[in-house]
């Protein structure tokens, strides 16, 4: 990723909310990344303390953080986000300290972010962030996140319409703010397209271990997920082709994808081997449901039933890795051993 940025001429950011380790962070400083994204001060703390000095926080500004937001910005180079008038009104309002102000675009996901044809709140916002003296405003910000909904043969088409917006949204401020910037990254799109035009900023996250999501879309091949969740076999149901597992909800999330069979399936099921590296996906075995702490593991076959009847452990690729990394709080890196990440 780190060699497609520099090729397209493209700084990249990538986002830390994925891995929330400080050991897997620095895998990204043996490739000269010095710019990172986060989802929150206290990560962007964390990751300050790893001695990251240049973060973005890439959520809406939150008043009630705006003390650790403020303290923390008299330390690094510290850049927030503003969603909506409102967002930027209660940020001009409550910071104190110098940072730099992205403004959130909605280039289609409708999540958060400002329409990009709504010019009169874009100017309204931009207009109360720079009555702030401490406030410097950066550009524009947009996560389209629909990309994960796409097929990768979809993706250049919807990467070129992204693109096209942010533009022309920043083309309007240019004679005012000729320094301003546009930041826009999901790892579909940057794993699978290479034109971004436009676009100064890539933040990607899920690209450092992937997923079955993308893999369910074409973007990875299973080969490529680096995380899996190990699994202990509490019950084993012979007669209806499936196994309990200790591995819920509160493991994997509730995330799912749609398999090649056409199941909708929370995990991929490989075999765990001793040195606690995986098998490929087992066929015709899935995640087939999962509660709060049970997971439903379930065989389409004897045959397929009978490569995991006598396991003691399974592993699951999870369907959305950053929410398992999120959940379980805690990984096993084969060249490093045991480590707890951002608490």
């Amino acid at each position: 990723m780190n060699q497609k940025a520099q090729k397209l001429g493209i700084e990249l950011r990538p986002h830390f909310k994925t891995h929330q380790s400080d050991v897997v962070g620095r895998w990204f400083k043996d490739f000269g990344i010095t710019s990172i994204a986060v989802s929150s001060p206290s990560m962007a703390q964390y990751f300050a303390d790893d001695g990251w000095t240049d973060i973005t926080i890439a959520f809406p500004f939150i008043p009630s953080q705006a003390d650790a937001i403020n303290r923390l910005a008299k330390k690094i180079h510290l850049q927030a986000t503003v969603s909506s008038l409102g967002n930027a009104i209660k940020a001009t309002q409550s910071i104190h300290s110098k940072m730099g102000v992205l403004v959130e675009i909605d280039c289609g996901q409708g999540r958060s972010g400002v329409n990009p044809n709504d010019s009169k709140t874009i100017k309204n916002i931009v207009s109360t962030l720079i009555s702030n003296q401490n406030i410097t405003f950066l550009g524009f910000l947009t996560h389209a996140g629909q990309s994960y909904q796409q097929k990768s043969e979809q993706l250049h088409d919807f990467n070129t319409g992204v693109c096209k917006t942010l533009s022309t949204v920043r083309s309007e401020w240019l004679n005012d703010f000729p320094n301003i910037i546009t930041s826009y990254g999901d790892t579909p799109t940057s794993i699978v397209c290479n034109n971004f035009q436009g676009v100064d900023e890539l933040r990607p996250g899920n690209f450092v271990f992937f997923d079955m999501q993308q893999a369910s879309q074409g973007i990875c091949s299973t080969s490529d997920i680096a995380i899996a969740l190990a699994v202990p076999v509490v019950s084993v149901y012979a007669n209806k082709l499936k196994s309990i597992v200790w591995g819920g909800a509160v493991h994997l999330s509730k995330d799912f994808y749609i398999d090649a069979q056409g199941k909708k399936s929370f995990g991929a099921v490989c075999k765990l081997n001793a040195d606690l590296t995986w098998s490929e996906p087992i066929l015709g075995v899935y995640v087939e449901s999962v509660s709060q702490e049970h997971g439903v593991i379930k065989a389409q076959d004897d045959e397929a039933f009978k490569k995991i009847e006598n396991e003691e452990y399974l592993a699951i690729l999870p369907a959305h890795s950053c929410l398992t990394v999120a959940s379980m709080r805690e990984l096993w890196i084969s060249s490093y051993g045991k480590t707890s990440i951002m608490k």
